[in-house]
């Protein structure tokens, strides 16, 4: 098929349904907390609850500045990533592989009323994979991480 003639048709299609995406739903090894808050007071929040938790804010990153500088207008998208030098230093003594999933990220988005979402992957689910190597020891790390992360998610989304 030719493409000049299927991507102007995705394209009316996505337009005519009203946007490119929708909210975000629940899937496996996710946490997605629909809240009462502004974007904008979620990412403060976040960092509030991220930093008052002993974990640092490690990065930052979103299209929603940038697309506007384009003139173009999208929902509010942040990507924050946190961490610790504690956390790191134990997850390296358990698999060298696994550090490669540090930051964790926590995703805030911006829903169809304006309202904003806090998700998550759950640690335990983003290490899963590396547990056979990690041991006890990355299992028992991913599950403070999960109850960190619980916390962090639960005090901004309040």
């Amino acid at each position: 098929m030719n493409l000049k003639f299927l991507l102007p048709t995705v394209f009316f299609c996505a337009v005519a349904t009203g946007s490119l995406a929708g909210n975000l739903q629940p899937r496996e090894g996710w946490v997605v907390l629909e809240t009462t808050k502004t974007y904008s007071e979620l990412i403060d929040d976040v960092k509030t609850a991220s930093k008052s938790n002993g974990m640092g804010i490690v990065t930052q990153a979103g299209p929603t500045k940038a697309a506007a500088n384009r003139g173009i207008t999208i929902p509010g998208n942040r990507v924050i990533g946190i961490f610790n030098n504690d956390f790191a230093v134990r997850v390296l003594a358990t698999s060298t592989a696994a550090m490669i999933e540090a930051p964790i990220r926590l995703y805030v988005t911006e829903e169809t009323d304006g309202l904003a979402t806090l998700s998550y992957k759950v640690p335990s689910h983003i290490f899963s994979p590396y547990f056979s190597e990690g041991g006890t020891e990355l299992v028992i790390l991913a599950d403070e991480l999960d109850h960190k992360f619980r916390t962090i998610a639960q005090q901004a989304a309040e």
